[in-house]
């Protein structure tokens, strides 16, 4: 016999109107990913109001989608409209998150990681099905490309300025001179940001994915730090070099088949007094305390690219992108490190120290 169940109408229409509030996100996300690849929004930052047709002849666009692409803007919040006149207006604090690629709360470029979700979708099936992984390298081309815009500029706001200071003695040893690892470190961001900010030290990146170390090898160039800062493919479990002063895992960590591995390698590869900063997706220890937007975002992506990865690499402990700093700690303390401390923290980042 089956039981009846009562529906809660209030609480229906709440769990709706959250349903149509994320599908109208996916509908604006696209508008907003279109919005930048054609310079729209660079072309009104700062510009004052302008009509559809004044956009369209800045953009070389065609008006009548350049109108429509407007009015979806307005509707998200993302434009302000001026019915008088007809006119649409970015405002300075939209063009931070919209326009101003070196913003450190810049977005677009952030909304190709979903895209290759979506066009990963049936690799993520699969996997779901059989239990097996999916590489980093195997993924939509444009997951690569999102994930290191995104964090480009959160790294460029607040590496050098604040997270470097919150490890014990971790920026005198720079300023006078020391030997860095970074290991996963995709487009070599943060370590062409350490590079330009210690000129005395030496920078090794090391990743398992070709092409973002070609990428990595290009910045550098164009930065001018190639003569302190190389690129070399290396799992972290066996890159080489011994005495680093400071071995980095920049959101890598977690993507890892084997990190015990990977930090009983850093332990091995640390000289006397060496130092492990670890920064890991923002995650508290229990899943009941992980409820909200950002735990969401990080743990949907780590269902079908964080997990998939570590799989891939033999799966021997899949932490995923919301391990918490008590599973962390573990990991480094099987590994052979005796302190493990929480350096800092931001609504997105741990920064957590390890040392021997």
């Amino acid at each position: 016999m089956q039981h009846a169940h009562t529906i809660d109408s209030a609480k229906l229409d709440a769990l709706v109107a959250r349903a149509f509030g994320d599908l109208s996100a996916g509908y604006g996300g696209v508008m907003i990913s279109i919005g930048n690849r054609l310079g729209l929004y660079k072309a009104m930052a700062g510009a004052g109001p302008l009509s559809a047709r004044e956009l369209s002849a800045r953009a070389d666009c065609a008006e009548r989608y350049v109108r429509e692409w407007l009015n979806a803007q307005v509707a998200g919040g993302y434009v302000a409209y001026h019915p008088t006149s007809d006119t649409y207006e970015l405002t300075p604090e939209q063009a931070l998150v919209l326009a101003d690629e070196d913003s450190p709360v810049f977005f677009p470029s952030a909304w190709a990681v979903p895209a290759s979700m979506w066009a990963d979708e049936e690799k993520a099936v699969e996997a779901f099905r059989t239990g097996k992984g999916i590489p980093w390298g195997d993924h939509d081309g444009r997951l690569a490309c999102g994930v290191a815009a995104f964090y480009r500029n959160a790294y460029k706001a607040s590496l050098v300025p604040e997270w470097l200071p919150t490890l014990d003695g971790v920026v005198d040893k720079l300023k006078s001179g020391a030997r860095v690892a970074d290991i996963g470190c995709g487009h070599g961001h943060s370590t062409m940001l350490m590079a330009e900010a210690f000129p005395a030290s030496e920078f090794h990146g090391f990743d398992s994915h070709q092409e973002s170390l070609d990428k990595a090898r290009k910045g550098a160039a164009e930065v001018g730090v190639s003569e302190r800062a190389n690129f070399a493919a290396a799992r972290a479990d066996n890159y080489p070099g011994k005495g680093y002063d400071l071995i980095c895992f920049f959101d890598a960590l977690h993507d890892m088949g084997d990190p015990v591995a990977a930090a009983a390698h850093a332990a091995k590869a640390l000289a006397p007094d060496g130092t492990v900063m670890l920064v890991e997706p923002f995650a508290n220890d229990r899943v009941e305390d992980n409820i909200s937007p950002v735990a969401r975002m990080y743990y949907a992506a780590s269902t079908t690219i964080c997990c998939a990865h570590a799989i891939s690499d033999g799966g021997h402990l899949v932490l995923g992108a919301q391990a918490g700093e008590a599973r962390l700690a573990d990991v480094f303390r099987k590994a052979g490190f005796t302190r493990f401390r929480r350096a800092f923290e931001t609504p997105f980042n741990l920064v957590l120290e390890a040392r021997l």
